[in-house]
C-alpha cells in the first residue's frame, strides 16, 4: 500500500512493482505483486478499474488509518460509531473538532 501512496492516482502493477524492487536486494515477480494486488482488491483495499487492460488500480483511502477506520465501520457499523461518538463527548476539543467536520456551529 505505501507503493501505491507513494505513486499517487492510478498505478498498474508493473510501477508498484518497480517501486518495490527499487528497495530490495532481491526482486519480487510481477506475478507476485499482481496476486496481492488482486487480493487487496477483493478485500476493497485497492479500486480496480477492469474497463481495459493493462488494470488500473487506487487506493480505497488515503491511508493506513482511512483504511483501518473504514474496516471497523464495514465490521461494527453503527455501535463503531456509537461508541466513537460517547467517547468524543468526554473531551471537549474532539467533539468542537467533530462539529466543525460536520459543519456544525457550537450550541
Amino acid at each position: 500500500m505505501e507503493a501505491v501512496w507513494a505513486i499517487e492516482g492510478p498505478v498498474v502493477v508493473r510501477q508498484v512493482l518497480e517501486v518495490l524492487n527499487g528497495h530490495r536486494k532481491k526482486p519480487l515477480a510481477y506475478t507476485t505483486v499482481m496476486t496481492v494486488m488482486n487480493r487487496l482488491a477483493a478485500k476493497a483495499t485497492l479500486n480496480r478499474n477492469d474497463e481495459r487492460r493493462p488494470y488500473t488500480y487506487e487506493a480505497s483511502a488515503p491511508n493506513s488509518a482511512g483504511i483501518a477506520v473504514r474496516d471497523v465501520l464495514r465490521t461494527h457499523g453503527d455501535a463503531a460509531v456509537t461508541h466513537f461518538v460517547e467517547e468524543a463527548r468526554t473531551d471537549p476539543d474532539v467533539l468542537q473538532r467533530l462539529r466543525g467536520l460536520l459543519g456544525e456551529e457550537k450550541p
